[in-house]
């Protein structure tokens, strides 16, 4: 999950796998599969690299849990 900020100030969690597509026209919307919407205060720049973030964790933690081979 990735935590983001609506324009209320309010933040909340998404799963970035569910976000379809991100717009910044002004403001930065999430388009989410299911058809909802979500406007945040940050940046699309700035929501791409909490989406890329996540995904390095996901991916560390994965590999932290696969047992490594002494061979």
């Amino acid at each position: 999950m990735i935590i983001v900020t609506r324009l209320d100030r309010t933040r909340f969690a998404v799963n970035p796998d569910l976000i379809e597509r991100i717009l910044a026209s002004p403001d930065t919307t999430l388009h989410m599969v299911d058809g909802k919407v979500h406007v945040v205060e940050e940046t699309l720049d700035s929501v791409i690299d909490l989406i890329v973030a996540y995904r390095a964790r996901v991916l560390g933690a994965a590999h932290a849990l696969t047992p490594q081979t002494g061979m």
